[in-house]
C-alpha cells in the first residue's frame, strides 16, 4: 500500500512545489528569463545596426525554385503552371 501511494506522491512533488511557489507569488526561474531575453534583445539590436550599415542586397536575376520546393517540383506528376 506503501508503495503504491509513494509511486504516486513522488512524482507529484515537483508540481505541488511549482503551484505552491506561484500561489505565493513567487515565479522560479524568473530572473534568468528576464535576463535571458535582454541577451537575446541585445543581439537583435546589434544585428540590426550591422545590416543598417551593409549594402542592400541586390535582387536575383531570375527566379528558379530551390531547396524544398526543387525537390517538389522535381517530384510532381505533372508540371507546375507557368508563371504568368
Amino acid at each position: 500500500m506503501l508503495t503504491q501511494f509513494g509511486a504516486f506522491v513522488l512524482p507529484a512533488v515537483p508540481l505541488l512545489v511549482l503551484v505552491a511557489f506561484l500561489l505565493l507569488g513567487r515565479f522560479p526561474g524568473e530572473e534568468a528569463i528576464e535576463r535571458l531575453s535582454r541577451r537575446i534583445a541585445a543581439r537583435r539590436r546589434r544585428l540590426v545596426r550591422r545590416e543598417r550599415r551593409s549594402r542592400p542586397a541586390a535582387l536575383p536575376a531570375s527566379w528558379a525554385p530551390g531547396g524544398g520546393l526543387l525537390i517538389a517540383f522535381g517530384l510532381a506528376r505533372r508540371p507546375p503552371p507557368a508563371l504568368l
